[in-house]
């Protein structure tokens, strides 16, 4: 096994808006550095990223996939991320360990809201970027819009590297900016080129161009811009150790193009990636946190080990394995490990690397790279490997709040242990989505970053555990509550033979504020009701506060007051209590003017301008209010409160009317009243579904 320094390693992730032939650049990739001896393509199955069964039913990526490649003097992992909103999750993993995104736009579409939302991750992260102008060779093609909305975008730190000779069908070749040469691809699909001197009609713009990024590598140190307002020009290392120095701080964003579905501009970009991307060891220490959540910095170079487990995997190809990213030291098959997330010890065993579904084993790993463990027994996604006598913790991901809900059962009786089981395992491999068993609304609830994202989860269900579930709509958790006060009382008297059942309660209850919960005091004086009985009183309130008394929703923002009542000196006993404190609650609700609460959510869709107006329609008929609209780059982000009982099936609905070109995400806000015409209706639903 070849052995490579961290400042080798290259790992990078490829990201984008959906369609944008990410798998298509890793198939190029794979093939241009000998890895594969054929070029699979999306729509025949057979690319080596998009292996599952069900991405190569659906035709796109579901799943990040880990690929491994020598690429000259370097060693390049790629990771090839999902394009589409609902795989969110598995995009955030893998650019959580990248030290490169390579940002595909495409030729005709230009930035889009996938690539706003990779960008943002960029710069959550800090993670440096190029872009990579893909389909020039398409009809209606553009590389200087494109690149004039990646600029309008992000600013002046994208520029561009490279620009195509001719666009669409008759693209064949580029001029390389850093080289000033033309560079020509051979039409064999195999990458190869032929170097030649820049044509005369296109020499000018060269320029202009080349001097805009030397201006850019100039700014980026200032050492380097020093001896540019000197010299007025800068020498080819000086050009070479600025590009990479400004990368790697983020301070430029290079702009490169090509076709990968041709194999044109793959080469280049491979070259420009271990020439100029950046490393391991360029990206400098980064922060857990011990046990006291004291920062701790984790340089590179230190001996002692700590990983990452960005990725879980859990498939018929690959077996079960946890994906790492190796931050310092180094771990070999048999050592003994601490999960300090945890706080168990793991033995490792196979370690491997990984090109899509093969693997290879390498029993070691270092510093600064990428590869898979088989599966741990008790370490999942998120969690830190380290040293035995060390308690450091990586930064967890932070995934996002699911955006679509469905209600699960089983088809047949006796599958409720297997839908678990599947469930969890699942829910371990992909952390994006939550399982929820409400006893509440009695429903076992699936939440997910969007329809599609469910119906993977569902059909790996019954793919992986033999399971069938009935899909439902998810219940909305209403609340119940009330307007006014009321005051009862309720005699409990039960006498069949034997010992008798004796309890008097006297009550009156009150609204709190809207958030407050519930409150229960006694103003019992004089020994009317015993003071052993009071918390009897208060164990039958609140059966009925989880049952509620008009629809069956939980009762919040009560003030219950026991202030008189009556006891037997043989016959009151605690059971007698509970059903006198139950009852006259009850009656207390049903007199102080219920109402019913429906949760509000906070919605933001980001959108092109052109879609606002449908947008905006569509949450006016969901009973939204618009609170907003700002601009966000070339997008608009839309805001508005919309009742949760509304947004079924919006992710859906956004997707059809934006052709794709949206996304959203929601937050609970609050409860509030809900129109009466609704509230009927509701309580009606409830009472039939009770008889």
């Amino acid at each position: 096994m070849k052995d490579f320094s961290p400042s080798d390693i290259r790992n990078i992730c490829l990201v984008s808006h959906q369609s944008t032939g990410k798998s298509t650049v890793a198939e190029a990739m794979l093939f241009s550095a000998g890895i594969t001896t054929r070029f699979g393509r999306v729509d025949d199955g057979t690319t080596v990223s998009d292996y599952r069964s069900d991405e190569i039913e659906r035709k796109i990526s579901i799943s990040s996939a880990l690929m491994t490649m020598d690429w000259k003097k370097n060693k390049i992992n790629i990771l090839d991320l999902p394009g589409r909103p609902d795989f969110i999750g598995e995009v955030l993993c893998g650019m959580r360990v990248s030290d490169l995104a390579v940002v595909l736009l495409d030729a005709y579409s230009g930035v889009e809201v996938g690539t706003e939302t990779v960008v943002e991750i960029c710069d959550k992260y800090k993670l440096p970027r190029l872009f990579f102008v893909n389909r020039i060779d398409r009809e209606h093609s553009n590389f200087e819009q494109t690149l004039s909305q990646a600029q309008e975008s992000y600013g002046n730190n994208v520029v561009a590297a490279q620009f195509p000779v001719q666009e669409a069908e008759g693209f064949d070749s580029l001029i390389d900016l850093l080289s000033m040469k033309k560079i020509t691809f051979l039409t064999d699909q195999s990458g190869k080129t032929k170097v030649e001197e820049i044509p005369a009609d296109l020499l000018d713009k060269a320029k202009a161009l080349r001097g805009a990024l030397i201006e850019k590598i100039a700014e980026s140190d200032d050492a380097i811009l020093e001896k540019y307002f000197e010299a007025g020009e800068l020498s080819e290392e000086e050009i070479n150790k600025g590009l990479a120095s400004g990368i790697a701080a983020c301070k430029i964003y290079p702009v490169l193009c090509g076709a990968a579905a041709k194999n044109y501009g793959i080469q280049p970009l491979l070259d420009f990636i271990g020439s100029y991307g950046p490393s391991p060891a360029d990206r400098g220490p980064v922060f857990a946190a011990d046990n006291a959540g004291k920062e701790v910095k984790v340089e590179l170079n230190s001996p002692s080990f700590s990983a990452f487990v960005f990725k879980t995997l859990s498939e018929m190809h690959v077996g079960e394995l946890s994906l790492i990213r190796v931050y310092s030291g180094q771990v070999k098959s048999g050592d003994e490990v601490a999960n300090t997330t945890q706080g168990i010890t793991e033995k490792i065993g196979q370690i491997y690397e990984l090109t899509g579904k093969n693997r290879k084993e390498i029993g070691l790993l270092k510093a600064g790279d990428i590869g898979a463990l088989v599966k741990l027994k008790n370490t999942h996604t998120n969690d830190t490997l380290a040293d035995k006598r060390s308690t450091i913790k990586l930064p967890a991901i932070e995934f996002p709040e699911p955006v679509v809900q469905v209600a699960v059962a089983p088809k047949s009786k006796g599958d409720e242990d297997k839908i678990s089981t599947g469930l969890h395992t699942l829910h371990e491999t992909d952390p994006s989505f939550t399982v929820e068993i409400n006893p509440e609304l009695k429903q076992t609830v699936l939440s997910g970053q969007g329809d599609t994202h469910l119906a993977v989860i569902i059909q790996r269900l019954k793919e992986r555990y033999g399971v069938e579930v009935e899909q439902k709509k998810p219940k909305i958790p209403y609340r119940e509550t009330i307007t006014g006060k009321a005051d009862e009382k309720y005699r409990h008297k039960k006498q069949t033979g034997g010992a008798g059942q004796f309890a008097e309660v006297w009550m009156r209850i009150e609204p709190l504020p809207r958030g407050a919960g519930f409150e229960f005091e006694s103003q019992i004086v004089g020994g009317a009701i015993s003071g052993p009985f009071i918390p009897s009183i208060e164990k039958g309130v609140r059966q009925l506060l989880e049952e509620g008394a008009i629809a069956g929703y939980k009762i919040v923002d009560v003030k219950a007051i026991v202030y008189d009542g009556k006891e037997h000196p043989v016959d009151s006993k605690d059971i007698a209590f509970q059903i006198a404190g139950r009852e006259v609650f009850k009656m207390c609700i049903t007199s102080a003017k219920p109402i019913l609460l429906e949760p509000i959510y906070d919605v933001e869709v980001k959108c092109p301008e052109e879609s606002m107006g449908d947008i905006m329609g569509d949450l006016n008929s969901r009973r939204g209010r618009i609170l907003g609209i700002e601009a966000r780059g070339r997008f608009q982000m839309v805001k508005a409160k919309v009742p949760l009982a509304e947004l079924h099936n919006y992710a859906s609905t956004l997707r059809s009317l934006t052709s794709g070109r949206a996304s959203y995400t929601r937050k609970l806000s609050h409860y509030d009243p809900m129109p009466k015409e609704v509230e009927v209706k509701v309580i009606q639903e409830a009472q039939a579904e009770k008889q």
